[in-house]
């Protein structure tokens, strides 16, 4: 499994830093947040890199969307009509549009748009087949990435999900954007079955054949190396760790009040303030970073009070990523079973530390992961029980 850049606010240049330390990476680049000309510039200086690589996400979930820097894009529709809008020219010059700008950014396949489904119907499943027709007769030139875009309701029923996966059965792309939700815009997700059936949708896709880039994540989404999902996709600011729908409408960017240190071993985060009580009441040493940290973030750790070191806020973001990618670099295994072994594990170690600290009440709050703990257990036992033997067959094969 790899981790892809998720673009978002304020990425420009670290999205760049980090292809170029990390010797490779790719990014999916954000028309919300970047004009025409910042489009084209970040792809050739992504593709300039070693190892660097490019997708772009259309975004094109709400076509009423009103985000002044995403309608401002050329492939936008002016116009938007429910009725005949996939059925005519309209959806094709969409398509071609999109085509043009790929060829632009010479990216290194098409994510194709689709729209954000409140539930899964035959009429929205339709809508996919008519894009996914389309695409394929535009001739892209590249391998075609279907979005799945789905509300947290959608997420959550079971019937729904084993609808849209039996239907891809006899569509197919060649690889899927799966983004989610997340249920009431939490931050981590404690709601079991929206876990689960993430995981069964990522495990049926792969097993029908297409690789799946889950988008918009955060880390708890290094559960999906047990449904052997290709790639999570992650980045700065929490939008982009998650999929709020609101954020492709005009609003404020959002704006942090604090400075947070992410703690790998705890999957959690913590402000600043709270690492000097941590420290008072010995237990700091618990939340130190991976091997290998930023800086700034094993500086924390030195011994004198973490509140005292400067961690600004692009350094808390390269912490963040830098640690995540380690993360999702270990997460898979060379057997099923021994991938589902190792989140159990890594959620072991959490629950461990984060037992101790909060006992000395040492808290992450929206981002402590204790309350994110049993959903993780239970998507874990649903996909053991449900797709497990189907994946120890085929594991090597996916």
């Amino acid at each position: 499994m790899e981790l892809y850049l998720q673009f978002g606010h304020g990425m420009m240049g670290l999205s760049k830093e980090l292809v170029r330390e990390w010797g490779g990476g790719s990014v999916i680049l954000s028309p919300r947040d970047l004009n025409d000309e910042q489009l084209q510039r970040q792809a050739n200086n992504i593709n300039q890199l070693s190892g660097g690589r490019v997708l772009l996400d259309p975004q094109f979930y709400l076509p009423r969307a009103d985000h002044f820097r995403l309608v401002a894009h050329s492939f936008w529709p002016a116009d938007y009509s429910t009725g005949g809008f996939f059925g005519g020219p309209a959806l094709w010059k969409l398509v071609s549009d999109l085509k043009t700008l790929n060829d632009s950014l010479n990216t290194s396949f098409a994510i194709l748009p689709g729209l954000l489904a409140p539930r899964i119907s035959d009429d929205w499943l339709a809508t996919q087949d008519a894009i996914l027709e389309a695409s394929r007769n535009a001739d892209f030139g590249r391998p075609l990435c279907q979005t799945i875009a789905l509300s947290a309701d959608a997420c959550r029923a079971e019937d729904q999900v084993a609808m849209l996966l039996e239907h891809t059965e006899s569509m197919k792309a060649d690889a899927y954007y799966l983004v989610c939700e997340h249920p009431k815009g939490t931050y981590l997700v404690d709601d079991p079955s929206w876990l689960a059936n993430l995981l069964d949708m990522v495990a049926g896709l792969r097993l029908s054949g297409g690789k799946v880039i889950i988008g918009y994540c955060n880390h708890q989404m290094l559960i999906g190396a047990v449904a052997k999902a290709n790639a999570i996709a992650s980045g700065t600011w929490l939008n982009v760790r998650s999929f709020p729908p609101s954020k492709f409408n005009n609003q404020d960017e959002e704006k942090r009040k604090a400075t947070w240190y992410y703690a790998p071993h705890a999957l959690s985060e913590y402000k600043v303030v709270f690492l000097d009580i941590a420290r008072r009441v010995g237990v700091l040493d618990l939340l130190r970073p991976l091997d290998g940290a930023e800086p700034s973030a094993t500086a924390l750790f030195a011994g004198g009070q973490p509140s005292t070191i400067d961690l600004s806020e692009p350094d808390s973001f390269r912490h963040y990523l830098t640690s995540l990618k380690k993360q999702v670099e270990g997460s898979l295994q060379a057997t099923f079973d021994a991938t589902v072994s190792a989140h159990q594990s890594l959620l072991d170690t959490a629950e461990s530390i984060l037992t101790t600290v909060r006992e000395q009440r040492i808290s992450g709050q929206l981002r402590d992961f204790s309350d994110a703990l049993p959903a993780n257990r239970a998507a874990l036992a649903a996909i053991l029980a449900t797709r497990g033997p189907i994946l120890r067959r085929e594991w090597n094969t996916l």
